[in-house]
C-alpha cells in the first residue's frame, strides 16, 4: 500500500498535474464544440463540450493555490453538477429525446442549499458523501439512457459502460480515499485525482466521438437498406438477410418459408385514385404486415406492389400466418384516405430445408404459387409443392421439434401439479401443437 512517504518522494508535481488536467479539459471542450459546428445534427456535441468548460472551470477554482477573486466555497461543486447535468442532457439530446432542464441545475441546488447547514462542513465524510450521492443520480441518469439505446448500436452500448465508469470513478475516488484510506487522501490525494481527470477527459470525449461516428454510420446504413415509403427493408437488404436467415437455419437441419405478397389490381388503384392513395394502400399493407409478424422475422418491398417475407417456420404454420395478414390487410384496406377501395392482397409460399441457401430458387417457387393464388381467383393464400428432396430432412426436423415441445410440455404439466402428487407421463398418442400461438 501507497503511505505518505511514498507520495512525497514522488516525481509528479500536483500544481503542474492540476494545470495540464485543466488544461486538456478546456481543449476538449473546445474541440466538441467545434465538431458541433461541423456537424450540427449531432446535438449532444455542444452539450458536451459546454460540460467540459464548465468542469474545467471547476477545477480552477477548486486547484488555484491563490484565486484571483473570492469565490463561495460551494461553486466550483456546483459548477461541476452544472455539468454533469449537462452531460446527461446531451446525451438525451444525442439519442433524440427531450431535454430536461429541471436536471441541468437541480444537483447544483441540492449541493448549494445543503452545504449551508452544519452537518456538511467542509472535509468531513457527510460533505463528500453528498457530492457523491449527487454524482451517482447523474451517474444513473445517464447510464439508464445508453441503456434505452443498447440494441441500436454496439458503441451505445460500450458507452453505457465506459462513459458511465469513467464518470463514476473520477467523482466518487475523494469519498472512497477519505473513507478507506485516510492517511493517502490527507497527504496528497489532488494527485490522483488530477490524473483521473485528465483519463476521464479523454476517454469520455474519445468515446463520445466514436458514438458520433456510429450514429452516423447507422443513419447512412438504414438510409442504404430501407425502402422510404414504407419504412421495410429493400430489395438488396431483404435478399441479404434471407440468405443469412436460409444458411443459418440450413446449418441446423431447420426450414425457411419465404411468403410472396402481391396487391391485388394495384394498377386499378392508382389508375382510379391517384398514386397518392396508391402509396397509402402500400404503407398500409405494409403496417399489416410488421404487425402480423414478429420482429425476428424478415419482412420487405421488394419493388412496386410485390412485397416479402422470411420466417423461421415449417410450411404446416404459415397458412394460419398468411390468413393473418391476409384478413387483416383486407379490414384495412377497405377504406383509405376516406375512399372506398377494397384493397386486398394474394399470398403465395415456399418451405427450404437446403442447406445450401439458393434464395433465388426459393423466390421463384413462392412466386408460382402466388400466381397460382391470383389464377386461383386473387385474395387468397397458395402453398408451392414441397422441395425435391426435402422430405426426409423435414420429416427429421419435425420429430425433432414434437419431441423439443413434448419436453417443455411435460415440464410445464410437472411444474403446476401439487408437490404430493405422482409423476404423469403424457400418453404415446397425444401430439402437441407444432407452435405456440403467435
Amino acid at each position: 500500500m501507497l503511505d505518505a512517504a511514498s507520495l512525497h518522494s514522488s516525481l509528479l508535481d500536483v500544481p503542474t498535474l492540476s494545470f495540464v488536467a485543466v488544461c486538456i479539459t478546456m481543449l476538449l471542450g473546445v474541440f466538441l464544440i467545434f465538431a458541433w459546428l461541423q456537424q450540427p445534427e449531432a446535438h449532444g456535441l455542444v452539450w458536451w463540450g459546454a460540460a467540459y468548460l464548465l468542469g474545467g472551470s471547476s477545477m480552477i477554482l477548486w486547484c488555484a493555490p491563490s484565486p484571483l477573486f473570492a469565490s463561495p466555497r460551494m461553486l466550483p461543486g456546483a459548477l461541476a453538477f452544472v455539468g454533469c447535468g449537462l452531460i446527461w442532457n446531451g446525451v438525451r439530446r444525442f439519442h433524440g429525446r427531450r431535454l430536461a432542464p429541471v436536471g441541468i441545475y437541480a444537483g447544483a441546488l441540492a449541493w448549494i442549499v445543503l452545504d449551508q447547514l452544519p452537518w456538511f462542513e467542509n472535509g468531513t465524510i457527510a460533505y463528500m458523501a453528498l457530492g457523491a450521492a449527487i454524482i451517482a443520480c447523474y451517474t444513473v441518469a445517464v447510464a439508464a439512457e445508453f441503456w434505452r439505446e443498447r440494441r441500436k448500436s454496439l458503441y451505445s452500448r460500450s458507452g453505457a459502460i465506459m462513459v458511465t465508469a469513467l464518470h463514476a470513478t473520477i467523482f466518487l475516488l475523494p469519498l472512497t480515499l477519505r473513507v478507506f484510506l485516510p492517511n493517502l487522501f490527507f497527504v496528497d490525494w489532488l494527485t490522483l485525482f488530477s490524473l483521473d481527470t485528465i483519463v476521464y477527459a479523454v476517454g469520455a470525449a474519445f468515446i463520445m466521438l466514436l458514438m458520433v461516428k456510429d450514429h452516423h454510420v447507422h443513419v447512412y446504413r438504414k438510409q442504404a437498406s430501407t425502402d422510404h415509403l414504407t419504412g421495410l427493408c429493400n430489395r438488396g437488404a431483404f435478399m441479404e438477410a434471407a440468405f443469412k436467415m436460409q444458411a443459418r437455419q440450413g446449418k441446423r437441419g431447420e426450414p425457411v418459408t419465404m411468403l410472396m405478397f402481391d396487391l391485388d389490381h394495384f394498377k386499378s388503384v392508382n389508375d382510379r385514385f391517384g398514386h397518392a392513395t396508391g402509396d397509402g394502400v402500400l404503407r398500409l399493407f405494409a403496417q399489416s404486415l410488421r404487425k402480423s409478424t414478429r420482429t425476428s422475422d424478415i419482412v420487405g418491398r421488394l419493388g412496386g406492389e410485390e412485397f416479402a417475407a422470411m420466417i423461421a417456420e415449417p410450411m404446416e404454420t404459415v397458412p394460419r400466418i398468411a390468413e393473418r395478414i391476409r384478413a387483416s390487410f383486407e379490414a384495412a384496406g377497405a377504406v383509405v384516405d376516406a375512399k372506398v377501395i377494397g384493397a386486398t392482397v394474394s399470398i403465395g409460399a415456399a418451405t427450404s430445408y437446403a442447406a445450401v441457401p439458393d434464395i433465388d430458387a426459393l423466390l421463384l417457387r413462392a412466386d408460382a404459387a402466388l400466381y397460382r393464388a391470383k389464377n386461383d381467383g386473387r385474395n387468397r393464400f397458395h402453398a408451392a409443392n414441397e422441395e425435391p428432396g426435402s422430405e426426409s430432412v423435414r420429416m427429421i426436423a419435425t420429430a425433432r421439434r414434437t419431441k423439443a415441445l413434448k419436453g417443455r410440455r411435460l415440464r410445464k404439466l410437472a411444474g403446476r401439479r401439487p408437490k404430493h402428487a405422482a409423476a404423469t407421463v403424457a400418453g404415446e398418442g397425444a401430439t402437441p401443437p407444432l407452435l405456440s400461438p403467435r
